[in-house]
């Protein structure tokens, strides 16, 4: 193995770490922000920040910003299908959903990942072997939330619909996965993630106004501080390195995630039970 291979090896293998860790921990913040602030409102926030932030800091660094017209509205798709379409349908479900049971729910992703794969965009087909790997990924998550969810009490109409929700939620962030591993151009991840970002903070804003969200948010100390974790750990962080893995590793690897969150979902989200 040359000195490269050493290197993209681990660069792959720290981004897994990153997308691991961080990624688990934000189902918590998550749940924290929208107790203050509308999910709508906390999207825009975050993603405008760290979009508009990230590209800055690229523009001071000399790498080039400026994206052709086609990359830029592939970009703006996959932004808004990630990052709208996944985490806005997240942080509205996780008002009416534990985060433990939100990231358990979110763990069917890799179902989609090889049905989108596979039936959209012609890529292999599915293994009996692979749905039995899925299968046995989703039991054992189950299993370890299982006490975690028999004390959350009786699930009402809310709660289902959000539990609902959150199966529509991962289906556009495995379709927007997929789009952004075939519409690859090689550009600079940086840059990338820093316009899909942007787009869909420009998207969930428009949602959130359109839903009078503005009127509802409740500005403190508390919520704020949740915000700007995951504008750092989730966003810069956990997107980032999730974007570089869609782009280096194969996409059914990527979507391990999906498994490994919801246990760090759980043990992250134990101290503010009280609070949910």
């Amino acid at each position: 193995m040359t000195e490269a291979e050493r290197q993209h090896r681990f660069h792959i293998i720290l981004a897994f770490g990153l997308v691991y860790l961080f990624w688990g921990s934000t189902y918590l913040a998550i749940r924290i922000t929208v107790q203050h602030i509308p999910p709508g409102i906390v999207c825009a926030v975050r993603f405008l920040i760290a979009g508009s932030l990230m590209l800055l800091y690229c523009s001071v660094k000399g790498r080039q910003i400026r994206v052709g017209a086609r990359d830029l509205v592939k970009l703006a798709v996959v932004g808004i299908l990630l990052l709208t379409g996944g985490n806005l349908t997240l942080a509205w479900a996780e008002q009416y959903v534990p985060s433990g049971l939100a990231a358990l729910i979110v763990a069917v992703t890799p179902i989609w990942f090889l049905i989108i794969n596979a039936l959209l965009m012609h890529g292999d087909r599915i293994s009996s072997r692979g749905l039995a790997g899925i299968g046995l990924g989703i039991a054992g998550a189950a299993l370890l939330l299982w006490p975690d969810l028999m004390s959350s009490g009786r699930m009402g109409h809310k709660e289902l619909f959000a539990s609902l929700s959150l199966l529509g939620g991962s289906f556009s962030w495995a379709f927007g996965s997929v789009l952004s591993k075939k519409w690859d151009h090689g550009g600079d991840p940086f840059v990338n993630t820093g316009w899909q970002m942007t787009f869909a903070g420009l998207a969930s804003l428009i949602i959130a106004f359109a839903a009078g969200e503005q009127h509802r948010a409740q500005w403190n100390t508390r919520g704020l501080a949740a915000i700007g974790y995951l504008i750092v750990f989730g966003s810069w962080v956990g997107y980032t390195a999730y974007i570089y893995l869609l782009q280096n590793a194969p996409t059914a690897k990527v979507s391990t995630y999906a498994y490994v969150n919801p246990v760090v979902a759980v043990f992250r989200g134990r101290p503010s039970c009280a609070n949910e």
